[in-house]
């Protein structure tokens, strides 16, 4: 099949076994998964690129049970699984649709590897992020997409959305965790040697023709993969930068197709087995964002820029709703910002690379720790708003912007946000700001604007806490997943402890960064969005961060929106064929 397609070349009234509307990795998997059926379908998507989020994600896919936990050696059951969710998420998250995600992500996993391009492995430690809790694993659950030649994609690669430019180097390479350990032990080893050179003479080919790498990695890859698995469905369409008007139907006989507009050109579409909304969530909307984030800017959304949230309101006449009852509406990261050359601002997200390494310490506007560094991304975030909360009462309690301080040995060797280890070219980032430089901590505190005694205070404490190995405030580097994401190589007692010892001094700026959204429409465990009567809406499907969140607002491990959102759209398509085959109503 030739994508994308032109609206022209739809006619009024045309019909479809499944119309997904997103065509980020959920909504992918959905259209891909239908597709193995034999079902017609219909991808519609609103921008000029295909991926969403997920293409400047990680990748990473948290499915328990798969087969690959045997090649990593992790013993996992459904009891364990199902333990380790009960605790994390507990009454937070809908019961029944954690099941499914359990019982049916193994066969959704192998569904994709037997019948298309896309193929995970195991990272040989990845561990649960709360893996201190019983049941929880070290490996084998989060499963990263195995890198991808874009030069499979002909034509189509340059609809793949590029990576965030700050998570590449060299104009355009992407480079996964892999890639970065070989990168800066290039001299240390012929194994680091041969890879590097590997992938640096790759992208050096691929720059005499293109504008960046084809070698993908992570979300790119993934993304890839599936939108090359598409590609390959006989009966698959794609439509590109083309608008869902409304939903046709009512809310008695449910969904049937949508209205669609494309260049000023309109057409009435039909869906025989129904709709799924796979637009990415909320987090875009201006009235639900002031709503249900309030206080957080835009600027500081690390997601994707088409999340917008328009098509809950075409639903709402259907009596599809939000889901209740999470921890949160949005799942986070501690993000900073830079304005780029073309006026636009980098949100980087700060996930594993800097803050929970030896020689790194978070502080408020009084100089004070309020959060254990090695923590997620997830719960670092959450934090940060808590913590900035009793400003109120204590300005010095403030703690947005926080403030991510090192010395010049850990900047040396892990970087900080966009500044890449090794601490050469820090001109440009002192130049505008983004980096911050002092002579002495006096000197680092008095540029930042923060309490100098209390900044003093707190090195001289986390200096103390590196010698001894223990964080009696916070406990950092206590458990699993923490030392997972410090650095053992350091020498120090504990892997996430370090002196801050060596001048200058350095900081960041650290904003409460939201990363998709944790509240979603209702639905139940096939992915079936839930009318005003809790009773599903005929044809009407939502996975990804449209689908309240599985999770519920909680984030138990690496991956946990893009897993779901895979086995959610297997599930979803697998209905909607089902149904338009039947020519019965959903949920009859």
């Amino acid at each position: 099949m030739t994508l994308p397609i032109s609206l022209d070349a739809l006619k009024d009234g045309e019909s479809f076994d499944l119309i997904v509307i997103g065509a980020g990795g959920a909504g992918l998997s959905a259209a891909v998964h239908a597709g193995i059926d034999g079902a017609r379908v219909l991808v519609v998507e609103r921008s000029a690129w295909v991926g969403g989020t997920t293409a400047w994600s990680a990748g990473t896919t948290w499915i328990p049970l798969t087969r690959h936990m045997k090649t990593v050696g992790e013993a996992d059951t459904l009891e364990r699984a199902s333990a380790y969710l009960a605790q994390v998420v507990g009454e937070h998250g809908d019961l029944q649709a954690r099941q499914a995600l359990l019982q049916h992500g193994s066969e959704a996993v192998e569904r994709f590897e037997n019948h298309t391009e896309v193929h995970y492995r195991p990272y040989a430690t990845h561990p649960d992020y709360e893996s201190d809790l019983d049941g929880a694993t070290l490996r084998g659950r989060a499963l990263e997409p195995v890198p991808f030649d874009g030069r499979q994609l002909g034509p189509l690669f340059d609809l793949l959305r590029p990576p965030i430019p700050e998570f590449t180097v060299l104009g355009g390479m992407m480079v996964d965790r892999t890639d970065i350990n070989h990168l800066l032990n290039l001299t240390g080893s012929w194994a680091s040697f041969s890879h590097a050179v590997k992938i640096l003479s790759r992208h050096a080919v691929d720059r005499l023709s293109r504008q960046r790498g084809t070698r993908l990695v992570m979300g790119n890859a993934l993304v890839g993969r599936l939108l090359l698995s598409l590609s390959r469905q006989p009966q698959a369409q794609l439509l590109m930068q083309a608008e869902v008007t409304a939903l046709t139907g009512d809310a008695a006989g449910g969904v049937t197709g949508i209205e669609i507009e494309q260049g000023g050109r309109r057409r009435r579409l039909q869906a025989r087995g129904g709709v799924l909304l796979a637009t990415g969530g909320f987090n875009r909307h201006p009235q639900m964002r002031a709503q249900w984030l309030p206080g957080i800017d835009a600027s500081w959304c690390a997601g994707a820029p088409g999340h917008t949230g328009a098509v809950h309101e075409l639903v709402r006449p259907f009596g599809a709703h939000l889901g209740t009852g999470a921890k949160s509406p949005a799942f986070w990261a501690p993000v900073t910002l830079r304005k780029r050359p073309d006026g636009s601002t980098a949100v980087f997200p700060h996930f594993v690379m800097d803050r929970a390494k030896p020689g790194m310490v978070t502080v408020d506007r009084g100089g004070r720790r309020f959060v254990n560094e090695s923590t997620s991304y997830h719960r670092f975030g959450l934090a940060m708003q808590a913590a900035h909360a009793q400003a109120a009462q204590d300005p010095a309690r403030a703690a947005v912007p926080a403030f991510l301080v090192c010395d010049a040995t850990a900047l040396k060797r892990y970087g900080i946000g966009m500044v890449r280890p090794g601490g050469k070219g820090l001109e440009p980032f002192l130049a505008d700001g983004y980096l911050t430089e002092g002579r002495t901590l006096a000197d680092l505190a008095q540029k930042l604007g923060i309490d100098a005694a209390g900044l003093q205070q707190t090195v001289e404490q986390m200096d103390g806490f590196a010698r001894d190995g223990h964080d009696p405030q916070f406990g950092r580097g206590v458990t699993a997943y923490q030392r997972n994401i410090g650095d053992a190589s350091a020498g120090h007692p504990n892997a996430n402890l370090g002196p801050i010892a060596t001048a200058p001094f350095y900081a960041v700026k650290l904003y409460p960064g939201d990363i998709g959204a944790a509240m979603g429409l209702d639905t139940d465990a096939s992915a079936r969005v839930r009318g005003s009567d809790g009773q599903p809406v005929p044809g009407l499907y939502a996975v990804g961060n449209d689908m309240h969140s599985v999770m519920g607002g909680a984030y138990p491990g690496p991956g946990i929106t893009i897993g779901p959102g895979m086995v959610f759209g297997f599930l979803a398509a697998r209905d909607a064929v089902a149904r338009a085959r039947a020519g019965s109503p959903a949920g009859a």
